[in-house]
């Protein structure tokens, strides 16, 4: 009998801080490039923003380390990548405690590890009235209301320095239609 071979698992690998303005240039095109070169097979990228839907039969965490180092390595960026696989994502959506928000309106801040207790106490505290904040797991739902460029939740976010990459409820349901196409 020989090695069983590993099983192959979608995943969506989310960028944070790219192409915001002329900070953090990352093509598209060879961001695939290098995914295919990492041996991610069936990649594809969503808008200029930094998603990369792949297959893989590597774990999440070996695939954030790798693509973390190549693109240090090949775009000259020390960025976070958040990779989740496509049944965390789909969880993730299912998890909504916003589900009557308008797409506009609601938020998800995906981590890269666990949320530490201290961090989701201090967050869920806040009062930043109408915005609200929910934490499940290691997704941040945001309603806000008011926009996200007049929000103030993701600043606070950024305070606990919890490492996150955020994307609009939108991104979030186009991404989730990739990695189950």
């Amino acid at each position: 009998m020989g090695q069983p071979t590993a099983k192959t698992r979608r995943y969506v690998a989310l960028l944070r801080g790219v192409n915001l303005v002329k900070r953090n240039r990352v093509a598209m095109a060879p961001l695939r490039e290098l995914c295919a070169e990492l041996g991610c097979s069936n990649v594809r990228t969503y808008i200029a923003s930094g998603n990369v839907v792949f297959d893989s039969t590597e774990t999440a965490a070996v695939l954030r380390k790798k693509l973390e180092q190549g693109i240090e390595r090949e775009f000259g960026i020390s960025i976070i990548v958040v990779v989740l696989s496509a049944a965390d994502l789909a969880k993730a959506i299912k998890q909504n405690p916003f589900p009557k928000a308008e797409d506009g309106t609601l938020h998800a801040a995906f981590s890269e590890d666990d949320i530490a207790k201290a961090d989701i106490d201090r967050l869920s505290a806040l009062q930043l009235e109408p915005e609200e904040v929910a934490i499940v797991g290691r997704t941040i739902y945001m309603y806000l209301p008011v926009g996200y460029s007049n929000a103030r939740m993701p600043r606070e976010i950024d305070r606990v320095k919890v490492k996150v990459t955020i994307r609009n409820w939108r991104t979030v349901n186009a991404l989730n239609d990739m990695a189950k196409g």
